[in-house]
């Protein structure tokens, strides 16, 4: 089974459009896990732009799966970590002009800056390094001693989405190919393998067959659906979707 994490940052973005009370991140975490999902997932960034303080609290005391916390690797969010402790803490590049996280955290180059992370294994929280299927930053994370990597997906998602308008282009299975690759080398490294980032009801069908992995993290996609279909339903859409590509696979 590969477990789904739905990421519910974007509950938060309409939120903080009005800067009002609502909608409330709590119950869409509680409509998540209740249609199926085995993980919450969110991003507190340095910014603030939807998470708040105030969500991660809340929505740890009331999560019955797992919580995700996502974050960059600074001593702010560090200390928030130890002091919430989530179940998983996902180290992530951020960038204040960005509007979503553009690729995967340069390990070699924040090596020192990640030695933090062992207070966090230490504090008994799993710690997962967000990168891009490259060999040497899976490498270096394994060196780093993380238990997991997410695979950034986001090449992978454009490449999909441009070969749905040209179907010559080839791209996409050269990204999938570099994903499948990356998810073998990180598996020989002792590392957990999961995935994430612009995956949808499309293109993930074929991400559940990477090898090795545990977990997948989505949220725009679902967000945006439940915008029409409902949230409870969304959710059960896409855990019914990857399901059905494991069984087939089997």
């Amino acid at each position: 089974m590969i477990a789904l994490h739905i990421n519910i940052d974007h509950v938060a973005t309409l939120r903080q459009a009005r800067r009002g009370v609502e909608p409330e991140t709590v119950i869409a975490a509680g409509i998540a896990e209740m249609s199926g999902a085995d993980g919450i997932t969110i991003h507190l960034r340095e910014d603030r732009r939807h998470i708040q303080d105030r969500d991660v609290k809340l929505i740890n005391e009331v999560v019955q799966t797992r919580l995700n916390l996502e974050m960059a690797a600074t001593d702010e969010m560090f200390g928030i970590a130890l002091e919430i402790k989530p179940d998983i803490v996902t180290l992530v590049p951020e960038k204040r002009e960005e509007i979503t996280t553009e690729g995967g955290l340069d390990v070699i180059s924040n090596r020192a800056s990640l030695l933090s992370a062992e207070k966090l294994k230490a504090a008994g929280i799993r710690v997962s390094l967000f990168i891009d299927p490259d060999p040497k930053q899976i490498e270096a994370s394994a060196d780093c001693g993380a238990d997991d990597i997410e695979l950034h997906t986001g090449s992978y998602a454009n490449a999909f989405n441009r070969h749905s308008h040209d179907p010559d282009s080839l791209d996409v299975d050269s990204e999938y190919e570099r994903l499948h690759q990356g998810a073998e080398l990180a598996y020989r490294c002792g590392l957990n393998v999961n995935a994430g980032h612009g995956l949808n009801y499309h293109n993930t069908r074929r991400i559940c067959h990477l090898p090795h992995l545990r977990e997948l993290n989505i949220g725009h996609s679902i967000i945006s659906r439940g915008v029409f279909s409902g949230l409870q339903n969304a959710v059960r859409e896409m855990r019914e979707l990857i399901d059905s590509e494991v069984t087939s696979a089997s």
